[in-house]
This record gives structure tokens, C-alpha cells and sequence, in this order.
């Protein structure tokens, strides 16, 4: 009964606060949730001593959702899974190499930068980090989130190719960063873990390959069972189906979950769309999913700005914050120059298509998830606070912003 309660307050503010959005504010619909919900926070925490039932009631609510588990558990695979099934492989396949690329080198490259340049800023700010931590925070930090990523591209309208490789990357960079974060905080809480190559190589070959071979199982075997019925009600179950009985799996056997509803969704969503579907039951599928994600991307958003009721004091760390954007930015713009001048790839980076990579590698739920799932340390306030202030940063600014960038920076489309 909580577990509905706690649901029903959930969408009965996200459908206020969406209405207030679409109805004053006109922005993208989860930047103006977010900004609502942060709106609403700060006057509950400014007047707390007037309405403190309320205050406590919705901190309450919030401190008994388990964010991480609501988030890399449940929502992540349907949100990864409708986003996977609108996009087309034969675009995805023309830019495999810089998907791939950044996908996994520019992580990498991004944690380490993010690492090295906080354990210098940190004294500078009169705070001792160990090295292991600066690490921990660029290891949370770097992967691009698919759920903010997929909601702002869609509004900003930028080349095909370029939305396909900014896309791309988000939906597939998640598996490496998962992978980088785990090991990272084994040896940040003292836990022995093996760092040989071929250790960690085997790790990242175990969540990306393994999430790849058993979504596209899935999403064969899906695709021909709804060829063999063409039945859009029974489709949308199977579906559905393939987004929570594909995660029991991926986690009973210890692989990635958000590789395996990627690939599920873009096998459905192309060899299962083009072969076993009717027009009527694509329409209904097509629907159902773009439902499903709005639904969700307004809970998920509604979730972030009520965070400021439940992380201490974040304020005392204002500073450090916008530290962690700069660094954040700079990061990812190494992140991206370096493989972009080094890899021989078949197109070209301009200079515009760089920036707009850059200032579109949106941060969201998924860094503020992996930081909140730390054990609690000494550290853990600090590193959650820059999360946040990064994170609101990226979607409200970068997300509102992308747009006009990109109409001044990239070539005009024919």
C-alpha cells in the first residue's frame, strides 16, 4: 500500500507540474518539471518552519523511494528500451565508429581527466580528497544520459548524422561507465578487486557483449512471435514483456541490463517493425512506447529537482559545484577533441560538430543514481552535491541552450 501511495503523490505532482509547464512556462517538457519541482523544493525548505508537515511529509516520500534501484532497476530499462526502438539502424550503422568511440575511449578519457584536474582543485578549495575518490566522481560523472540526451535532441532538431552519434553514444556508454564505477568504488571502500587488463577486460566484454547477444536474442524471438499473430494488444505485451523478463535475466546472470533493453529495443524496433508488423500495430507500438517515455522522463525529472530536499546541505557547497561544471565541461571537451583528431574516422570533426558534442553530452539521473548507491562515508555529501550542481546544470542550461548553438554553429540543412 506504501509502494502506491508513494506512486500515486509521484504522478499526481508530475501531471500538475507538466500541466503548469505546458500551460506558463513552454519548455521541454522535463526541464520544466525539473525546474518546478526545484522551484517548489526551495520554498519548502525556505519556509519550512511555516509549513513543516509538508516539508516532511514530502521528504519523507522521497527518502523512502530507493532513487538508485527505482532508477538503474526499473525505469532505465523502459526509458533505454523506447528510446532504442525509434531509432533506425541503418543511420546507427553509418556512424558505428565514432559511436563506439565515444562510447567507451571517451569515458575512459573523460574519468580520468575529471580525476586528475578535482584532486588539485579540491586543496585549492581548502578540501583533502583522496585521489581514489577524484576518480570515483569522474567515473559517475562521465557517461552521458540517454534519458536527458534522447528528451533535449528531440527539441533541438540537429543533422541526422550528428543527433545519430550523440544518440548513439548515450544509449551504449552506459554499460563501460557501470563497469569503471564498480571497480573504482570496490577499491574506494577497501575491497580487493583484480586490475589486471585481462580481468577488466573481461568485465567489460562480460556486460557489453553479453547485454548485446542476449537483447538481440530477445528481440528475435519477440519479433517473430508477433509476426506469427500480428495482434497490436498481445505486441505491446510482448514488448513489455521483453523490458522486465530481459532485466530479471540480465541480472540473475550478471550482465548489463541497459545494453540488453538497447539491443532488444533496436532489433524490435527495425527487423521486428519492418517484418512483423501491420501499419495499424507499428502505430499502436509506436504509441504506446512514446507514452511510456513521456510518462516516466516526467516522474524521473520530477524526482531530480525534488533531490534538494534530501541531500544535506548542498548550498555549503556552491563553490565546489560550479567547480565540477567547469571541469566537467572541460573533461568532456578532451574527452571528444582527442579521439575526434586521432581516430581516422570517414568524416571529419569540425569544429561546430566538436561543440555541439560537447555542450550536448548532457548529465541526469543516471550520475545522480550511481552517486547516491555509494556506501556512507566521508565523502559521499561532497561528491553527491557536485553531482547535482552538474547535473542541474546540464539539463537546464546545456538542455535549453543546445538548440540555439546549433542553428549558429552547424551548416544549414537543405
Amino acid at each position: 500500500m506504501e509502494l502506491y501511495y508513494s506512486f500515486s503523490v509521484l504522478i499526481v505532482l508530475a501531471s500538475f507540474f507538466a500541466y503548469l509547464n505546458i500551460r506558463y512556462l513552454k519548455l521541454p517538457s522535463t526541464i520544466g518539471v525539473m525546474l518546478i519541482a526545484m522551484a517548489v523544493s526551495i520554498t519548502l525548505v525556505v519556509t519550512g518552519n511555516i509549513f513543516p508537515k509538508t516539508l516532511g511529509h514530502l521528504s519523507g516520500l522521497l527518502n523512502d523511494v530507493d532513487f538508485t534501484e527505482v532508477l538503474m532497476g526499473a525505469m532505465l530499462n523502459f526509458l533505454l528500451f523506447a528510446g532504442a526502438i525509434h531509432i533506425h539502424l541503418v543511420d546507427l550503422r553509418e556512424q558505428r565508429l565514432p559511436v563506439v568511440v565515444f562510447s567507451t575511449v571517451s569515458v575512459i578519457i573523460s574519468t580520468l581527466a575529471v580525476g586528475a584536474i578535482f584532486y588539485y582543485v579540491f586543496p585549492f578549495l581548502g578540501m583533502q580528497v583522496p585521489f581514489i575518490y577524484c576518480l570515483l566522481f569522474g567515473s559517475l560523472i562521465s557517461p552521458t544520459d540517454p534519458i536527458a540526451v534522447l528528451g533535449i535532441l528531440k527539441e533541438a532538431k540537429v543533422p541526422k548524422a550528428l543527433e545519430t552519434k550523440v544518440a548513439g553514444e548515450s544509449l551504449f556508454n552506459d554499460g563501460v561507465a557501470v563497469v569503471v564505477f564498480a571497480v573504482i568504488l570496490q577499491l574506494a571502500q577497501g575491497s580487493e578487486v583484480d586490475l589486471s587488463v585481462g580481468n577488466v577486460s573481461w568485465l567489460l566484454v562480460k556486460e557489453a557483449v553479453g547485454g548485446f547477444v542476449l537483447g538481440t536474442l530477445l528481440g528475435l524471438g519477440a519479433s517473430n512471435a508477433m509476426r506469427k499473430i500480428d495482434d497490436y494488444k498481445v505486441s505491446v505485451l510482448i514488448t513489455l514483456s521483453v523490458v522486465m523478463g530481459g532485466y530479471l535475466i540480465a541480472h540473475a546472470i550478471h550482465i548489463s541490463g541497459p545494453l540488453t533493453m538497447v539491443a532488444a529495443g533496436l532489433v524490435i524496433g527495425n527487423y521486428g517493425k519492418n517484418t512483423a508488423m501491420s501499419e495499424v500495430t507499428q502505430d499502436y507500438l509506436n504509441k504506446f512506447w512514446e507514452l511510456i517515455d513521456e510518462i516516466l522522463n516526467a516522474i524521473l525529472f520530477l524526482f531530480i529537482g525534488f533531490e534538494l530536499l534530501i541531500i544535506p546541505n548542498i548550498w555549503s557547497y556552491w563553490l565546489v559545484g560550479l567547480a565540477g561544471i567547469v571541469v566537467v565541461l572541460f573533461s568532456r571537451f578532451v574527452s571528444i577533441w582527442i579521439p575526434a583528431k586521432l581516430v581516422p574516422f570517414k568524416t571529419k570533426f569540425d569544429s561546430g560538430t566538436i561543440k555541439i558534442l560537447v555542450w550536448g553530452g548532457l548529465r541526469g539521473g543516471v550520475s545522480i543514481a550511481l552517486a547516491l548507491s555509494m556506501d556512507e562515508g566521508p565523502y559521499k555529501g561532497l561528491l553527491i552535491s557536485i553531482t547535482y550542481f552538474v547535473v542541474v546544470f546540464s539539463i537546464v542550461v546545456q538542455g535549453l541552450t543546445i538548440k540555439r548553438l546549433a542553428n549558429k554553429v552547424l551548416p544549414k540543412e537543405d
